[in-house]
């Protein structure tokens, strides 16, 4: 298994807590950190939208990516959610373990 960090956001108003109970009661994510009001500046469209969201950094394993993905899409606000990847090269030890036995 190796540790990986998924990103995705949700509207200001949505409730991201549920969400990251959720995927941390299911063992798809170790963790989830809710980064409140960040402003996000995109294309949409056509046009050029400004929102504020909330983001999720969600800490799990390359084996639940498919799973983590079919959940978060189930119950996600967005008509085109957003679901980033990225591999971590480098980790403790201990927190790799420990990562490791939460989603297991």
């Amino acid at each position: 298994m190796r540790p990986t960090i998924v990103l995705t956001t949700v509207g200001a108003n949505d409730d991201a807590h549920d969400l990251a109970n959720d995927l941390v009661e299911k063992r798809l994510a170790a963790c989830v950190n809710i980064v409140p009001r960040i402003e996000s500046i995109y294309r949409w469209r056509g046009n050029i939208a400004r929102d504020q969201e909330q983001l999720l950094i969600i800490k799990t394993v390359d084996e639940r990516i498919a799973a983590l993905k079919d959940a978060l899409f189930a119950r996600h606000p967005y008509e085109v959610p957003e679901l980033v990847v990225i591999a971590i090269d480098d980790i403790g030890d201990a927190y790799r373990d420990w990562l490791i036995g939460s989603v297991e």
